[in-house]
């Protein structure tokens, strides 16, 4: 009751008119209610700010900002649309589970929390050069049907077929910890864990034999407990903001405000580092769109820390280490690198500048064809953006390190000549790189 009063109170403000602000002129919709003001506590702000106490800009997930003569955040633009939840708790007795437990009732509002344009509603620019600072990269793809599948070389390492699922968990939690990336976290054996197993061995001169589940489960808990922990859903978990779907259409993506997490279980599972679909089986049966639901998740620990002095790039490994200084290993990451049609570069380059939460520019002349679009795009920034959450720009233009909107395929596909990581790989590999760093491509 109390946001619609609020509701209320802000358009009839707007209705009556505020003169002498410029916000007022209503060109982002504040009038006819299409565009909200969200105030840092997540209510609805009750007038309008008026000219020169306020500048705008933009967040990092490229929504606009106002911000006052100190710097201070007033409010965010958000579309109706994506304020208001899909659905609501109805206020009626609750209704109960097989087992007695309560459920509760949901009702459905009938609003929507996010659109693909139309294709009539696209607005496209001229070919031309790509927009200063904005990274140029592409997807994933899988290699085509008569091609043959780029070389691999992948450690041989044996493990036995009766691990349980938890057990590799539990080796892969180990590994993430210790800065040797395993990729997404499915409780499954694969590549990407045992390239991480041969990494841990550089990092630390031990071994460890992945059939010894005893061991595992004996480093894990000296790295940081077990490898399941419990996490309740927050308010601003279950708020999003969230888009309904991403497109497949360059031209479509560039017409959403922000390329978002789709759902709970997405943003949940990035977070925690695991897939998304393993996520959902850890915890069978549970709404994660309710807050204060408990639910199981992997405890990766905290990220590395250092100082990255040289990167390497292995194509034929397709996994990314990290060195310092001193030439020691700090971290190893799997990456999809390159492919036959699109290689990535040969030789040594250097990192030229580090931008998170990036937006990107589509240039179909210097970059790939993307469906039917000639046209350059502007793409907003987001996880699900054509780089994701980092970009690394290389002294090679349009190629960079960066991150990508589909983790479960780091490793197992080609990119279009980047170095694609996950979202949080990639993250934490920029925090520690910084301008002028050196990135060796081999073969």
């Amino acid at each position: 009751m109390l946001k619609a009063g609020v509701i209320v109170a802000s358009v009839a403000a707007l209705q009556a008119g505020v003169a002498t602000s410029a916000l007022a002129n209503d060109p982002y919709g504040y009038r006819n209610g299409s565009v909200l003001l969200v105030s840092p506590d997540g209510d609805l702000l009750d007038y309008v700010p008026e000219e020169g106490d306020v500048v705008i800009s933009r967040d990092r997930m490229g929504r606009r900002v106002l911000i006052d003569r100190y710097g201070n955040l007033v409010a965010t633009e958000v579309p109706a649309e994506t304020y208001f939840p899909r659905q609501r708790e109805a206020r009626a007795p609750a209704a109960y589970d097989e087992f007695g437990a309560p459920q509760p009732v949901w009702e459905d509002d009938g609003i929507v929390t996010g659109a693909i344009p139309s294709p009539g509603a696209v607005d496209r620019q001229d070919l031309g050069e790509p927009l200063p600072g904005m990274p140029s990269g592409g997807p994933d793809m899988a290699p085509p049907a008569d091609q043959a599948p780029a070389r691999t070389v992948t450690p041989e390492i044996p493990v036995k077929s009766n691990l349980s699922q938890l057990e590799i968990t539990a080796l892969q939690v180990f590994l993430d910890r210790e800065g040797v990336s395993p990729g997404v976290i499915d409780g499954k054996m694969g590549q990407n864990v045992n390239k991480a197993l041969v990494a841990w061995q550089e990092i630390t001169g031990e071994t460890i034999d992945p059939n010894n589940a005893e061991d595992i489960l004996e480093r894990l808990r000296l790295s940081g407990g077990l490898a399941i922990t419990a996490y309740t859903i927050t308010p601003g978990d279950a708020a999003g903001p969230y888009v309904a779907a991403i497109p497949e259409d360059y031209a479509h993506k560039a017409q959403l405000p922000a390329l978002s997490f789709t759902s709970t279980t997405e943003m949940l599972a990035e977070k925690f580092h695991m897939d998304e679909a393993y996520l959902k089986a850890l915890n069978p049966g549970v709404d994660f769109t309710i807050p204060g639901t408990t639910i199981k998740v992997v405890d990766p620990g905290q990220t590395r820390k250092g100082e990255v002095a040289r990167i390497v790039a292995n194509k034929g490994l397709k996994q990314v280490f990290a060195y310092g200084a001193d030439g020691a290993l700090i971290a190893a990451y799997p990456a999809s690198i390159g492919s036959t049609d699109t290689p990535s570069p040969s030789g040594t380059v250097t990192v030229e500048r580090i931008a998170f939460d990036p937006g990107y520019t589509y240039n179909p002349k210097i970059n790939f064809q993307q469906g039917a679009n000639d046209k350059v795009l502007s793409i907003p920034p987001g996880p699900n953006g054509p780089v994701g959450t980092v970009w690394m720009a290389l002294s090679k233009p349009t190629y960079g390190i960066h991150g990508t909107p589909e983790p479960s395929k780091i490793g197992r596909t080609q990119s279009h000549g980047c170095i694609r990581l996950t979202n949080w790989d990639a993250t934490e590999l920029a925090k520690m790189a910084k301008p002028g760093v050196t990135v060796e491509f081999i073969d």
